[in-house]
């Protein structure tokens, strides 16, 4: 399997491997879109570990997390879930956007992220002990919440964090390229658009426009699509539902292509 592109911010990938090599649970934050998961996939490749990836929302129950019994072929037979399957058979458990589950599910993460790296699972009456190859991972979006969706401090005090942001521009123009091939004149302007669009305080926006965004609008581009009307379906409807902010980006982007 090829490496996936990834391009370093900072020194998160001296922070990873400190974390994985002495068996520490690791917290990654930062908006949508950044680049959080592309960096777990580069971190699994380069350690070539299996990635268990969850991803988080509010009816996660500990029993999608840890496992249950399955009826079939007139037996009852227990089915591991994917941090169960982690435990056994080592590799990075990834739960990203943590902050969507349940309070009560995240507590069964609590016993493999101090010193005792244990999972109890109840039903089975099983007490698994991590391997030095386990890495526990969780990610969320701290720029998009609320107080009954924080991570709460009991929780977040077990992690190594690491805060990732969006690019420098010359650095995220370079994702752009090496993801799609297009050409540097037009990567730098799709950059150029996203910086102004993140700048609008004034408008309802939840989140600023994600370098996944530019990636999928420099997709359209680069397969012939008019750059306008794929900066309308790559970055401004995906942005908001509502038709006045959809316009007001609109406005920032015709502006930029001189229309």
């Amino acid at each position: 399997m090829d490496t996936p592109f990834y391009l370093p911010q900072h020194n998160e990938i001296a922070l990873f491997e400190h974390a994985y090599q002495r068996q520490l649970p690791l917290l990654i934050k930062g908006p949508t879109g950044c680049g959080k998961t592309r960096f777990i996939q580069h971190m699994a490749n380069q350690l070539q570990l299996p990635v268990y990836t969850v991803s988080c929302h509010d009816d996660l129950t500990a029993s999608d997390l840890v496992g249950r019994y399955l009826i079939g072929d007139g037996e009852t037979i227990w089915n591991d879930g994917p941090l169960t399957r982690a435990v056994r058979n080592g590799g990075i458990c990834y739960l990203d956007e943590i902050v969507e589950a349940r309070k009560d599910t995240t507590v069964v993460i609590h016993p493999l992220t101090d010193d005792r790296r244990i999972l109890p699972i109840d039903r089975t009456g099983e007490i698994l002990h991590a391997p030095n190859n386990f890495m526990l991972v969780i990610s969320y979006n701290p720029g998009y919440q609320n107080l009954l969706k924080g991570l709460k401090p009991s929780t977040r005090q077990r992690f190594l964090s690491i805060r990732f942001d969006y690019l420098p521009a010359a650095q995220e123009e370079q994702v752009i390229i090496a993801e799609t091939q297009l050409d540097a004149d037009m990567a730098k302007r799709l950059v150029s658009i996203a910086n102004a669009l993140r700048k609008l305080t004034d408008h309802d926006l939840e989140e600023g426009a994600s370098t996944r965004l530019l990636v999928y609008t420099a997709t359209l581009i680069k397969s012939g699509f008019d750059v306008v009307e794929a900066c309308r379906a790559g970055l401004a409807e995906p942005l908001s539902d509502e038709e006045e902010t959809v316009a007001a980006l609109m406005e920032v982007i015709l502006a930029s292509f001189g229309r």
